[in-house]
């Protein structure tokens, strides 16, 4: 079954570490999956089409996929977990068009990688307009601590932006190309208003509440400047621990980085703002890091430490 109020929980009235480009377009789903009727909200012109929850089993696809992976693991010692598309507390059991990665996902597969001896080290293939603000500092924390366990590098395959760029601040040794972007470190959020749309509709909505905060950013009247400042401090808040973590992750001063005022760098214009580390194109960057593993096989001699630590981080997936 469709959740689709799940899923405009998710659009609007909340902040968001996303591009602007893809919180409309992701406002320009709800809006025509869910009878909006919203103005100005397509993207170039068109409306964003999502295929159905049911379209087409995946079983025997994540089958192949897994023992590909395995494969992998096996010949250079070296475990690529994706980072694709919108980031998402949950998955919500959504197939949509738009690629979605939850940060569930990710840690799980990291805690796997972390507790698998034959994985030497972790490459995140990161391609990510970012996305929502829930799960994404718990995530980020756990992925900076895991980077002291076993080897991480983030690979920006090609954009690394606002959510996305948190983690691969917090994983470490980044890559980007010449045409691949970091940055967007920012927050943002939106208001939905159908008000319009109620009244040419001939619908009034009655709202009875206790709690002067309970109808705070109701999509059936103009927002008010009580949920404005509301909203707004809840933005800012989450602005601050944005930039803050990523000055913790990477070294830099908090004034850089907030600096930076949302903006996004291509290729070394990344590195010569501090936001990345080597200028290389995804493919050399595995190329580099799988070279960098056989040489650690031949010289490792204890895995004991490694071990110990991994087991214990894997077991935060049961939290």
């Amino acid at each position: 079954m469709k959740n689709r109020f799940r899923i405009a929980s998710l659009i609007f009235n909340q902040p968001l570490m996303v591009t602007e480009a893809m919180l409309d377009q992701a406002a320009a789903w709800a809006n025509q999956q869910m009878s909006l009727n919203i103005v100005n909200l397509s993207v170039n012109g068109a409306q964003p089409q999502m295929m159905d929850d049911d379209d087409g089993p995946y079983e025997t696809q994540a089958m192949r996929e897994e023992s590909a992976r395995r494969q992998i693991i096996a010949e250079t010692g070296v475990a690529i977990i994706p980072v694709h598309g919108v980031l998402v507390s949950r998955s919500m059991q959504m197939n949509p068009c738009e690629t979605m990665t939850s940060y569930e996902q990710v840690r799980a597969q990291v805690s796997a990688a972390l507790a698998d001896p034959a994985v030497e080290h972790l490459a995140f293939d990161i391609d990510s307009p970012g996305g929502s603000t829930t799960g994404a500092y718990e995530l980020s924390d756990f992925l900076f601590e895991a980077r002291g366990i076993k080897p991480m590098s983030a690979i920006i395959h090609y954009s690394g932006y606002s959510a996305a760029y948190l983690l691969a601040a917090a994983i470490g040794n980044v890559s980007v190309s010449r045409t691949s972007g970091v940055g967007s470190i920012g927050v943002i959020a939106k208001h939905l208003d159908v008000s319009a749309r109620n009244e040419q509709l001939g619908l009034k909505v009655t709202t009875v509440y206790a709690g002067a905060h309970k109808n705070d950013l109701s999509p059936h009247e103009p927002i008010t400047e009580q949920s404005m400042a509301f909203l707004t401090d809840i933005v800012q808040t989450y602005y601050t621990q944005f930039v803050e973590a990523v000055a913790t992750y990477r070294g830099i001063g908090v004034d850089v980085v907030r600096g930076t005022e949302a903006n996004v760098y291509m290729g070394q214009k990344g590195i010569d703002i501090g936001l990345a580390d080597r200028l290389e194109t995804p493919q050399a960057a595995i190329d580099r890091i799988t070279e960098q593993v056989r040489e650690a096989r031949a010289g490792r001699s204890n895995k004991t430490s490694i071990g110990a630590r991994a087991k214990a981080m894997a077991l935060q997936t049961q939290i």
